[in-house]
């Protein structure tokens, strides 16, 4: 199959939001041929795309690309928290649409020398952990795991330990035979 390569990937590096636990995951995919790199991304996206999933490319570099894989129910919910439009705003981000918001983040990534902070948001990071990211410059955290905790690392921990239990048990049972279709909880 030509997208194993990419499946594999989504598989280490994103199994909670194919399992419907987190909204989205984003991991740099190394190629050789741009050209093939973006067939596998559309084959994958035929086979997600039915089941809420999407794959995008945030930027495309001379041997690798930001991958974003999201569930746009969830990416929607989510951007329609309260406090979101207002953490996204002095960053430029006039459309709270998905699509206005990922169209944006994507100049951002590409033109911008540091990496866009508020990416947290799109990720499905507590808004309060974001906001700490950003106001501390990613210092003097509570605790770390899959993102900086500033607040309630109790509720952190327990969601650390539920996607970690998730990704391993994905990489088991896909290394066992199970497609990446089997592996995808319908929105």
């Amino acid at each position: 199959m030509r997208g194993e390569r990419l499946e594999k990937a989504l598989i280490e590096h994103c199994a909670p939001t194919l399992a419907g636990i987190k909204s989205a995951g984003l991991f740099s995919y190394f190629h050789t041929d741009e050209t093939r790199a973006r067939e596998e991304l559309r084959e994958v996206n035929a086979t997600l795309n039915e089941r809420g999933v999407y794959v995008e490319a945030l930027v495309w570099r001379e041997a690798s690309v930001l991958i974003y894989a999201y569930r746009q129910s969830h990416l929607e919910k989510e951007l329609r928290q309260n406090g979101v439009s207002e953490l996204l705003e002095p960053y430029g981000y006039e459309d709270v649409s998905v699509d206005g918001c990922l169209n944006h983040l994507k100049e951002r990534v590409a033109h911008n020398s540091c990496f866009p902070h508020e990416i947290g948001a799109f990720l499905g990071y507590p808004l309060e952990d974001v906001k700490g990211f950003i106001e501390h410059g990613g210092r003097d955290c509570k605790s770390c795991g899959l993102w900086k905790v500033y607040c309630d690392t109790a509720y952190a921990q327990r969601l650390f330990d539920k996607m970690s239990k998730c990704s391993r048990v994905y990489r088991q049972v896909f290394l066992q035979g199970r497609s990446l279709a089997q592996l995808t909880v319908c929105a």
